[in-house]
């Protein structure tokens, strides 16, 4: 912002104005001849309470005058609108000293952990305490501090503990290991899902698409009976029958697969483990949601927030979540 742009005028003037307008207002009372002596009543009152014309008392005065004085100093130290301030003080330049001090205390121990497996690291309790910390400053506000997700499920933030993932180890058709479950998670976080330019191999799928039209209401409660029936949960067995084929012969088991167990990225509709389910609504109420309105919930891309060393250690932290509660 320049000096002497509309902008910068603006607050400059008003922030200086009212200063100025403050000292002047007091003096203008001070000096008001209100026609009494001092300390003689002013002949009104409120609720029995009478006012005497007396002067402000001088320390209260000189305090307010200290505060102006000192509100002009603090002006011509630090910014207001375009007027930078003597010493150049910023809050970026502030944030970059105090993280280049940072670096300097902590650097050789992000570097040290950097070079370890994220599977040695379970066994180092300084590094998931630094991963905790991590995740409390940045994924805590959706997943929760207990990294358990939300509670009434209505915004779909995953449970981190469950080790139950969408975006898990991955498998070959021949029964390899091809992705591993901390590579799943270190990818996850360095490009996030559905975020800005996440790669489709790393978990970039299209979100649950709305079928309200393509469907209409007797199509979809029969299809939410049916899914729900996957699982074993509490159906109508005839809606359910209905439905199925709905489901096969549809795009529903496109995605999911004609049984239903889903795959990397794509919901296992048969293990009772719902990513979105309200809790003062039925299964069946939060399956006709999804199917009416889609689902499209974002995990942004974090690699140029944290960087390698964070991500890394926030990992390792995520990974021992769920290593804690095995199935």
């Amino acid at each position: 912002m320049e000096l002497f742009s509309f902008w910068s005028l603006w607050i400059i003037v008003i922030t200086v104005g009212l200063m100025i307008g403050l000292v002047v207002l007091v003096q203008a009372t001070r000096n008001m001849n209100t026609g009494k002596e001092d300390s003689e009543l002013m002949g009104h009152e409120f609720d029995g309470i009478e006012e005497y014309n007396n002067p402000l008392p001088k320390w209260w005065l000189w305090l307010f005058f200290g505060t102006i004085i000192f509100g002009f100093v603090y002006i011509l130290q630090y910014p207001l609108g375009g007027w930078k301030g003597i010493w150049g003080w910023t809050s970026i330049n502030q944030l970059e000293e105090e993280q280049a001090a940072h670096a300097e205390i902590y650097g050789e121990i992000f570097e040290r952990y950097a070079e370890m497996p994220v599977e040695a690291l379970l066994n180092e309790p300084q590094a998931l305490a630094m991963g905790g910390q991590i995740f409390e400053n940045n994924c805590a506000i959706c997943h929760g501090k207990n990294a358990q997700g939300a509670s009434d499920g209505l915004y779909g933030y995953p449970n981190l503990t469950d080790n139950d993932w969408l975006y898990g180890e991955v498998v070959d058709a021949n029964g390899n290991v091809t992705r591993t479950l901390p590579e799943s998670i270190k990818l996850t976080l360095i490009y996030g899902i559905r975020a800005q330019e996440a790669p489709a191999e790393i978990g970039g799928y299209p979100q649950m698409a709305a079928y309200q039209e393509q469907y209409g209401e007797i199509a979809i409660n029969q299809l939410a009976h049916y899914v729900a029936s996957l699982s074993g949960a509490e159906h109508d067995a005839e809606l359910a029958g209905l439905g199925e084929s709905i489901y096969q012969n549809g795009v529903c088991a496109a995605c999911h697969g004609k049984e239903g167990k889903g795959g990397f990225g794509i919901p296992n509709l048969t293990d009772d483990i719902w990513l979105y389910r309200e809790a003062d609504a039925t299964l069946i109420e939060n399956i006709r949601f999804t199917l009416r309105h889609g689902r499209a919930g974002v995990m942004p891309a974090w690699q140029e927030i944290l960087g390698d060393e964070k991500i890394h250690l926030l990992t390792a932290y995520v990974y021992s979540l769920s290593q804690e509660q095995q199935p």
